[in-house]
C-alpha cells in the first residue's frame, strides 16, 4: 500500500510570502534554482538544488512539513515528515 501523507491538517490557503522568489536568497542576494512554497505559512525557498537549500532549512527550523512547489506547470507537493510526493499538491490553484 502507497505511504500517505498524515499532515494535510497543517495545509493552509496561503499566498506566497515573496512571490518573486526565495526570502532568503533574496535578502542575501545569492541565486536558486527552484522555489518552493510552505503550505502552513506561505514561505518560499530555494529547492535543494540550490546552493541554500531554503525550504528544507525552513522545514528543520520551522518544522512546517508540506511544501509545494511554485515553479510553472507543477503541481506537485512533498511531505517531509512522511517523505511523500503528492500529485497533485494541496492546495494547489
Amino acid at each position: 500500500m502507497p505511504k500517505e501523507c498524515t499532515h494535510l491538517d497543517q495545509v493552509h490557503d496561503v499566498a506566497p510570502k515573496t512571490p518573486d522568489g526565495c526570502e532568503e536568497c533574496l535578502a542575501m542576494g545569492s541565486d536558486w534554482v527552484h522555489l518552493r512554497l510552505c503550505l502552513s505559512c506561505g514561505h518560499v525557498g530555494c529547492c535543494d538544488d540550490s546552493p541554500n537549500k531554503h525550504a528544507t532549512k525552513h522545514f528543520r527550523k520551522i518544522h512546517h512539513p508540506i511544501i509545494r512547489s511554485l515553479e510553472p506547470g507543477e503541481d506537485w507537493g512533498w511531505c517531509f515528515i512522511d517523505q511523500v510526493v503528492m500529485e497533485p499538491a494541496p492546495g494547489a490553484p
